[in-house]
């Protein structure tokens, strides 16, 4: 589709007239209608006042003409994975796991080739394939060729250590040491659990990324050989839990305000 197509869908979706349209982005309904007639294409502030409005990227409003791809970890990025900045903004450049409302979430290469392992093996790599195609294609992402410029000199690192010893010093019965945690998008691990009161109840935002890993139980009262213990947690809780495969039967153990 092009951008006239693209913009009248998004409109039509959303159930906005071209007046409602024109008021959300501070131009007229003249100015609308001659996007929707492909007479003109909205300047640069006004697509990012649109991507902002209707979540999709800039790319995706002037109809795709690149094929974006993560400077991080190289995964080709649809809108519904693009990172975003502080603002909440999206940034074409990043997924969701690699950089989050303004923060790049891996410093180490060789962990982030660690946590993209196991997905490419599902994709039909084997593990030495997978480690050896990262190893020659992350350096030549922006962010690696950058990193000296844009890294945060170890603030984000020192804040994961930071909720690692504070996870640790919970001492969960049967939970073992998290040694690092992993970016996680809200929608792949936000599980209803079952509440005293008889109903579920889920605690995370879908859009959201948040630091996490999954532990297999060790010994004690949930030790069990079908269910894993599941760690989330930012700067303003930490949450631990334990679910059967595919997040079946989860039960909530901790929700802690830091």
């Amino acid at each position: 589709m092009n951008t006239r197509e693209i913009i009248y869908e998004l409109r039509t979706k959303n159930g906005l007239s071209q007046d409602e349209l024109a008021e959300k982005v501070f131009v007229t309904r003249q100015a609308v209608s001659r996007w929707e007639n492909g007479e003109t294409v909205p300047n640069t502030e006004t697509l990012k006042l649109l991507s902002n409005l209707f979540g999709v990227s800039i790319n995706t409003l002037l109809g795709a003409p690149r094929q974006l791809f993560c400077q991080c970890c190289g995964m080709p990025l649809e809108d519904e994975i693009i990172g975003r900045n502080q603002d909440g903004t999206l940034n074409e450049d990043y997924c969701k796991w690699c950089y989050a409302d303004g923060e790049y979430t891996y410093s180490d290469m060789d962990e982030l080739i660690e946590v993209c392992i196991p997905h490419m093996v599902k994709e039909g790599f084997s593990e030495d394939q997978a480690r050896a195609f990262m190893k020659e294609q992350l350096p030549k992402l922006d962010y690696w060729k950058r990193y000296e410029e844009l890294s945060d000199n170890g603030e984000f690192e020192a804040f994961k250590k930071q909720l690692i010893d504070e996870i640790n010093d919970l001492h969960i019965d049967g939970m073992p040491k998290v040694e690092r945690l992993n970016a996680l998008v809200g929608s792949y691990v936000n599980l209803a659990y079952p509440l005293p009161s008889g109903i579920s109840a889920k605690f995370l935002d879908d859009n959201t990324t948040y630091l996490g890993t999954q532990l297999e139980s060790e010994f004690g009262e949930h030790a069990c050989s079908d269910r894993c213990f599941g760690v989330l947690a930012n700067m303003d809780f930490i949450l631990i839990c334990t679910y059967s495969a595919a997040g079946e039967n989860p039960e909530l153990l901790l929700y802690k305000k830091r």
